[in-house]
């Protein structure tokens, strides 16, 4: 497979992946190595992929009206760094916040990423890093 051609399949699976987190859509497992896949998030928080899921489903649970959208996607080898905006409506308690529990607000809500990809040979993601402004994302939820 070509170089361009590889990246451009990595960065479609990427897209793939993100529109299935937010649909809950159970085909999502087959982008990632559910094995040995490892998060590294804002905070110190870390994760595999059955915590990665949980948060996923404790954030469809909480927002309703929810999308996901990519900004700048840059690609190098096996890896893929990019912008992401996940938005949604603050409807019900969200277990997962950065201060645990939090009762909604019924606003709208974008978590604002910088995310770096790691994919492994067989181009399912393989560990993720996540930078995100934490006290941005507290002050929308908490007003």
């Amino acid at each position: 497979m070509e170089i361009s051609e590889k990246r451009a399949t990595l960065i479609a699976r990427l897209i793939k992946a993100g529109e299935l987190w937010i649909s809950g859509e159970e085909e999502v497992d087959s982008f990632f190595d559910t094995v040995n896949f490892r998060f590294h998030g804002a905070g110190g928080f870390e994760a595999d992929y059955a915590g990665l899921r949980n948060y996923f489903k404790s954030v469809r649970a909480a927002f309703d009206e929810r999308s996901i959208k990519r900004g700048i996607i840059v690609a190098e080898g096996d890896y893929v760094a990019c912008q992401t905006w996940i938005r949604g409506k603050f409807v019900r308690e969200f277990t997962q916040s950065p201060e645990g529990p939090l009762p909604p607000n019924g606003q709208y809500i974008t978590f604002e990423l910088t995310n770096i990809f790691r994919f492994d040979e067989q181009g399912r993601v393989a560990e993720e890093w996540v930078q995100t402004d934490q006290r941005s994302l507290l002050r929308q939820l908490l007003f």
